[in-house]
């Protein structure tokens, strides 16, 4: 169970304050700062935050946060309202889906930091959590920078292939919406471009067999596209889930 120490890197939960304020500043650097956004006294916080149980990928050598995310959980049955993705779509039918779910969100690594330790380590500590709270589903909000969706129309055209089943589809909610059959029936483009145009997050929820919305969500406070992610468990290709739990094992 976390902690988990791997290699360089130490895996834990936020104890205090004062880890949340270095997630939440983390946060602006990656989603922000980088694009040149300024949020409020550096920091990305919302009121989701006190509801959530946070992560963090620690350096142990230097004590520096290189990645964190934070993480709610549902019992079987419970209402997803509360949920930051159900802001933006209407999952009412999800709530029937059998088991836990688990709401993974603003999941960022530090700017500075390309070793792809860190992902494999931070999905690890994932699945961890996932066994131990028996969760069924595991979604969220994937990002696609910027607010212009023809701007990834490759990977959006893409995603056509990838939807939720139909029992699961979430409802549209937000006033600003691109869907995927009106704006890219048609659209023509390359496989392997598209998936190097994805973002990683979304891009290993694919791997892991994971489904998304037939539409994406523009968020002009954080000049992002959202496209709703989910991934069952218990489809989740058994090589694929080996090797995530070997990792936190």
């Amino acid at each position: 169970m976390i902690p988990l120490v791997k290699g360089q890197y130490l895996v834990r939960l936020a104890l205090d304050a004062a880890d949340l304020a270095r997630a939440q500043s983390l946060r602006h650097r990656s989603f922000l700062v980088r694009r040149g956004i300024v949020g409020a006294e550096g920091r990305d916080a919302d009121a989701f935050d006190a509801l959530c149980q946070h992560v963090l990928v620690e350096d142990i050598a230097s004590g520096k946060l290189v990645c964190c995310y934070r993480l709610m959980s549902f019992s079987a049955g419970q209402s997803l309202a509360e949920s930051y993705a159900a802001q933006v779509y209407g999952l009412a039918a999800l709530e029937s889906f059998a088991g836990a779910k688990l709401e993974l969100g603003r999941f960022c690594l530090d700017p500075d930091w390309n070793d792809p330790d860190i992902l494999r380590l931070a999905w690890g500590a994932m699945a961890q959590i996932v066994d131990a709270q028996r969760v069924s589903l595991l979604f969220g909000c994937s990002s696609f920078e910027g607010t212009d969706w023809r701007l990834h129309a490759k990977a959006l055209a893409m995603l056509r292939g990838h939807l939720a089943p139909a029992p699961w589809r979430p409802l549209e909610k937000a006033k600003e919406t691109v869907h995927f059959d009106s704006c890219l029936k048609d659209f023509a483009f390359d496989l392997r471009e598209a998936l190097q145009s994805l973002p990683p997050l979304l891009r290993t929820y694919l791997a892991m067999a994971g489904w998304v919305s037939d539409h994406a969500v523009i968020d002009r406070q954080l000049d992002t596209l959202h496209v709703f992610t989910a991934v069952e468990i218990a489809k989740i290709p058994a090589a694929r889930a080996r090797a995530l739990r070997a990792v936190a094992g």
